[in-house]
């Protein structure tokens, strides 16, 4: 059983951001597989400090932990697995929390993860009810396809760096009055990459990557909320010397609806009816999702009154079955009359009571009662 996050951390579940940050960084340097190698209980306890730092550094995620704990996570909004684009890196998490042995950082030589990227896509209340297919351009680092990411020229090979032995890093013994201590520094030789390429690649001068504009297909699944993170593996930024490229975030923005408000996966829209219809009854056109839709108003109706429209709301994104349409009338008061349609109403007005009018007992009613 996963234990709680904040309990991973010894935090209070109030903890500031820059607690919780503290925390991890202790939990980090103490149990990370380059201090520990081959320790499985300390690689573990780091898996299980990132997955409880993922959650909690993220305003968004650390909310629906807070109210739903392990059960609210959910796999397909992003994590442990039409409109302007916002496009940024979120990076490695580990990156700008190691500072050890002169490391500076992240591990030195070897392949590397790519980092994450994030795409912000706006759709509109009708796509992310029904579902949609939408086509992006994501900007990204790309492996060079002339070296295959090597950044040696072709016919060429990155050479092991003789000086560090391809560990990116050069380990130095210090006597002191505590007796030898042994630290590392990156390895100036290679900077720290571990190989030296003497021939460089002509299309990427070298690096081994190439920024380009990659088009993806992004399906929305139906029933999407607003804010829903779905995750691509490995369509983010690619891989350093030959490691995985990392993941794609798609956040999904909903556009707002000018007739429709959602709650759930039920809509709401207010309906105007003549002061006629209202009066007398009858059908009126309620625009739905799925199109104009009859609906009876009972005789009488007054305005604020809410009418339900069974299964013409937003699908359910798990399962089957959509939500409701719940219809507030307005009754609208006619304006513009002409002289014989005012002496009509009057002609009205002097024949029926305030009761008949208002549909009760009105409150001029009530108080010529209560004064006598």
């Amino acid at each position: 059983m996963k234990r709680d996050y904040y309990e991973v951390f010894g935090v209070a579940k109030d903890a500031s951001a820059e607690e919780i940050k503290k925390a991890y960084r202790k939990l980090a340097r103490q149990y990370h597989p380059d201090v520990c190698p081959g320790d499985k209980e300390a690689e573990a306890k780091f898996k299980e400090a990132a997955e409880a730092y993922e959650v909690l550094s993220d305003d968004q995620k650390r909310a629906r932990y807070d109210q739903f704990g392990h059960a609210g996570m959910d796999p397909n909004q992003g994590f442990g697995g039409g409109g302007g684009a916002d496009f940024g890196s979120f990076g490695d998490i580990f990156g700008d929390i190691f500072d050890m042995f002169g490391g500076g950082g992240r591990r030195q030589g070897g392949a590397r993860r790519g980092s994450d990227l994030r795409y912000d896509l706006e759709i509109s209340f009708e796509e992310a009810a029904f579902g949609a297919e939408k086509e992006i351009k994501v900007p990204r680092q790309e492996a060079c396809q002339e070296c295959q990411g090597s950044g040696a020229a072709p016919g060429t090979h990155p050479e092991t760096c003789a000086q560090c032995h391809g560990t990116g890093q050069v380990t130095m013994v210090q006597a002191t009055p505590f007796g030898r201590i042994q630290t590392s520094r990156p390895c100036n030789t290679c900077r720290g990459q571990g190989k030296i390429v003497r021939t460089p690649c002509p299309k990427c001068s070298g690096q081994g990557k190439l920024r380009n504009v990659h088009t993806l297909k992004i399906k929305v699944p139906a029933g999407t909320e607003d804010g829903l993170h779905l995750r691509l593996n490995g369509d983010g930024e690619a891989g350093e010397q030959g490691g995985p490229p990392g993941d794609l975030y798609v956040v999904l923005n909903v556009q707002p609806h000018k007739l429709f408000e959602r709650e759930g996966n039920d809509v709401y829209c207010e309906m105007p009816v003549t002061f006629i219809n209202a009066a007398l009854g009858g059908e009126v056109d309620v625009p739905t999702l799925d199109g104009a839709v009859k609906m009876k108003v009972p005789e009488g109706t007054q305005t604020g009154t809410m009418f339900r429209l069974r299964g013409h709301g937003i699908p359910h994104r798990r399962g089957s079955g959509r939500g409701d349409q719940h219809v507030r009338v307005r009754v609208m008061t006619p304006t513009k009359l002409t002289e014989r349609q005012k002496e009509l109403l009057r002609e009205f007005d002097s024949s029926t009571t305030s009761e008949q009018q208002m549909g009760k007992k009105s409150l001029f009613d009530k108080l010529r009662d209560a004064i006598g």
